[in-house]
Order: structure tokens, then sequence, then C-alpha cells
């Protein structure tokens, strides 16, 4: 039951702030750093017990709940998802340091629907039944509507609908396939089920596989987000305080991800093999368009969105590139990514708290005054474009390395974004930090709680970038067994054609 503990602990963390807060704000914030500390060291314990016993899943809770409905209470984790889980609870973590005093009324409420949110991710992470996933699913879209509407900035009630209303359907077009998923395979096998594990291998004739596949990438690719459907980012990443732009940008961006390697493509891998192709285009139409938009930007929190787009193309393509070094390459840029972009909103967050302002021609000239500040953006910013060493750079490249196997001109013109992410990166810390001080700006420099949270994210890229084996290693079996079950089931409908390429899905 420990996988289970894991999962609820944020929300009764949440519930115990937000009644903590009655004697004020303090109280609320402590119990959500005792909360997130106490899951952190659950999850490193399973981790280490699950690597000393070399199991694939570290760990799985099977309870029933709608047994006449098929519907079943299953969490389960393996290398991948311990991971990701690890990488949550951790930004979590960062995120309530992060608005340690830039939230001043409503504190409980605030905290509650923030570990709220970290719940509904962990769930997704680890349901391993469809119904518990879609629950999951939507049941963290509900707290970060509060978190931008609430406490967000100017135009936070616009975004904060804005991000519902595309988050939630393409949730209910996911809702559809898994609905059709359950009756086909309930008529075919007389098993009416919501079990991933049975789930897979469902024989689906290609026009209803198309069609379920579309369902899931319907709330799969808003939610990365792939262009053309990521107009809600910008605008939920503006307005939302510095909390809910590092849960967006770390956390929730990478659940489209997962499930697109733990769904879509094991449920429908022939659909999802004639998908690939164009799939791959479109990560790279995001890769560039997204590192060029962030040149237009003025306000510094919406240049950092747009990488995002940019960033979060090498995923996707390294995921349809569907082979071993890829689908590793992915896995590393949705951690550094999280970490890198989730370190840079806190600075965003820090930076606006101090000046008063995001506009990006309002500032220069602040290393003078705030040296440490100024030496942590630029770390960052050479993280996000990708400098060896970090690990971005690791990722980056093993995507790249993976999808040349694929498709060599689209290769190509993705590595053209990391030219370009050059050029936006060390552009932004040259606008903010150095030229002409024209407002005259003297700010404080980043305090000990700040300096301390972004040290330990500093620490991480490092790590991954410096030596990366421990996490290539964790999920390797992981991203192995997705491999196998796309396979198996392509070979079991005798669907790959002679001479095709087997490293796709």
């Amino acid at each position: 039951m420990i996988l289970a503990w894991i999962t609820f602990i944020p929300f009764a963390g949440g519930l115990a702030a937000w009644a903590a807060a009655r004697r004020g704000a303090r109280p609320a914030r402590w119990i959500s750093v005792a909360a997130l500390a106490a899951d952190l060291a659950l999850l490193l314990w399973l981790g280490a017990a699950g690597r000393e016993s070399g199991a694939e899943t570290y760990a799985v809770v099977r309870l029933p709940w709608i047994p006449s409905l098929g519907v079943g209470f299953e969490l389960a984790m393996d290398g991948l998802s311990f991971l990701l889980v690890l990488l949550t609870v951790f930004l979590g973590l960062a995120a309530v340091l992060a608005s340690w005093t830039g939230i001043e009324r409503e504190t409980g409420f605030f905290h509650f629907n923030l570990l709220a949110a970290l719940t509904g991710i962990i769930g997704v992470f680890v349901a391993a039944d469809l119904f518990l996933f879609y629950f999951f699913w939507e049941l963290m879209l509900v707290p970060m509507y509060f978190l931008i509407a609430l406490w967000g900035h100017e135009r936070r009630r616009y975004a904060a609908v804005k991000f519902f209303l595309f988050t939630q359907l393409g949730g209910l077009a996911m809702l559809a396939a898994i609905l059709a998923l359950f009756f086909l395979h309930g008529r075919m096998t007389g098993d009416y089920t919501f079990q991933l594990r049975q789930l897979v291998g469902t024989p689906l004739s290609p026009g209803e596989a198309r069609l379920i596949l579309a369902g899931f990438l319907a709330a799969f690719l808003v939610k990365l987000p792939a262009v053309p459907f990521h107009t809600w980012l910008p605008d939920a990443h503006t307005e939302a305080p510095t909390a809910g732009s590092v849960i967006l940008a770390g956390l929730l961006l990478k659940t489209g991800a997962y499930g697109i390697l733990r769904f879509a493509v094991p449920l429908c891998p022939e659909a999802a093999a004639e998908f690939a192709p164009a799939a791959m285009v479109i990560a790279v139409i995001g890769i560039l368009y997204g590192a060029v938009l962030a040149f237009a930007q003025r306000d510094i929190k919406r240049l950092v969105a747009y990488t995002s787009v940019s960033h979060m193309g090498f995923v996707l393509l390294g995921i349809f590139a569907w082979n071993e070094i890829a689908l590793q390459g992915a896995l590393i840029q949705v951690l550094c990514h999280g970490v890198s972009t989730g370190a840079l909103f806190i600075l965003c967050g820090a930076l606006q708290e101090r000046t008063g302002t995001r506009d990006l021609e309002r500032m220069g000239g602040l290393w003078n005054s705030a040296p440490r500040m100024g030496g942590m953006w630029l770390f960052f910013a050479l993280a996000a474009l990708g400098l060896p060493g970090m690990g971005n750079f690791v990722g980056e490249f093993l995507v790249l390395l993976g999808a040349w196997r694929a498709s060599v001109p689209l290769t190509v013109l993705a590595a053209l974004g990391l030219v370009v992410s050059t050029v936006y990166a060390v552009w932004m810390v040259q606008k903010t930090f150095f030229g002409l001080n024209a407002s005259n700006w003297r700010i404080p420099d980043l305090g000990v709680r700040e300096t301390t949270s972004l040290c330990a994210l500093m620490a991480v890229i490092l790590w991954i970038g410096l030596y990366p084996g421990p996490f290539l290693n964790t999920a390797r079996d992981s991203l192995a067994n997705l491999r196998e079950a796309a396979h198996a089931v392509l070979e079991a409908q005798s669907a790959p054609a002679a001479g095709g390429d087997h490293d796709r899905p």
C-alpha cells in the first residue's frame, strides 16, 4: 500500500495546510513542505527497495472499486513512473518554497490546490486502470484552474478559462476513446475491463485504431503541447503565479508525453506507426516555431513559455522515432526540461517580485545589484540552450541521434532549433542583467531560501549532464517493455510490411 500512500499524502497534506491556515500562513507552508518531504522519503525508499530486488515493477496496488463496471483501483510503478513521480515531488517542493512570500491571501486554499494538483499528477503517472487514469487526469485540472484564476496576474481569468477549455475538450475526446476501447474489448472477449494490461493487444480494425488513437492524442498533444494545440500555454504560463508556472511547465506538460508513451502507442501501435511521420513533422515545426516566437516576446515569462513549446518538440520527436536511443533521449529531456524551465519560472517570479514588471524593455544592468540571481539566470539559460555538461544536452543529443535513424531531413531541421535557442537564451540574459540600466534598478539579491532551492535544481541538471547512467538504467527496462509490447501487437496482427523499420512504433 506504500504506493497509495505516496499518491495521496500530498492531498492529505493539502487538507491539513488548509485547516492550519486559520492560525496563519506560516503553518500552512510548513505543513506543505513536511508532506512533500515525507512523500519524497517514501519514494526514495521504494526506489531503493525496487532496485535491490531487481524487479521491473517497484510496487503494485490492486483493489476492487466498481467491479460491476470493470473498474479497479490499480496502481503500478516501474522505473519510468518512478522517475516522473520523483520529478513531481521534487518540483512540488521547489514550487512551495518559491511561493513562500509571494502568496499572502487565502494561503491555506492555495496550498491545498497546489498539493491537490500534485496528487492528480502522481496519479496519472502510476494509474494502471484507464478509468482511474482518466479520474486523475481530470483531478489535476480543477486545482490548476483555481491556482491561475485566483492567484494569477492581470488576465488570469481569461488564461484560466482558456486552459480549462483546451484541456477539458481534449480530455473528453480521450474519454470517448477509452469507452470505445472498453466496449470493443468486451465485445470480442466477453471481459469488460479498464485494466491497461488486459486492453493492450485488443484486436482493432485500422479504422477503429485510428479513431481511438485520435481520441488519446487529442488529450496528449494539447497537454504536451504540440503546435497548433499550444495556444493555451503562453497565456497560462504568463498569468499563473510562480508555483503554478512551475507545475505547468515542469509537470503538466510531461503528462502528455507520458500518455503517448504509456497508453497511445502500446494500445494502437499500427495507427501510431502510420501517424509517426506526421507526428515528427509536427514536432519539428514546434521546435522551430517556439524558438522563433520566443524572440518576439517582451514579457519574460511569455518568452520562457515559448521555449517550452520548442523544447517539448524534442520530446515528441524522440517518442515517435521509437527506437531505444530516441526514447532514452525523450525521457532525459522530460526530466531536464522540467527542472531547468521550472527554475527559470522561479527566477521570473523572483524578478517580478523585486521589480514589479515582466517587461524586458524595462530591464537591464541588474547584475551589479543581484549577482547571485544573474548567475542563476545564466546557468539555467545555458542549460536550456543545451550546453554540454548539462542534462538538457544529453536529452537533445540522444533524441537527435535516435531521430537520425528515422528521418535525416527532419533531424537536420530539428538541430536548427538548437542554434536558435542559443541566440534567444543569451539574448534573454543580456537583456535582463547587462547593458544599460535605464530604470536605475537596485534590487535585493536572492535570499538563502531561494538560493538553496535553485542550487538543488542546479545539482540535478549537472548530475544528469555529467552522469546520466543511473537515470537511463532506471527506465531502461520500462522503455524496452513498452517497445516490446507495441511490437508484439504488431506481429500478432501481421501488420509490419516486409523490410519495414522495426524501430518505429
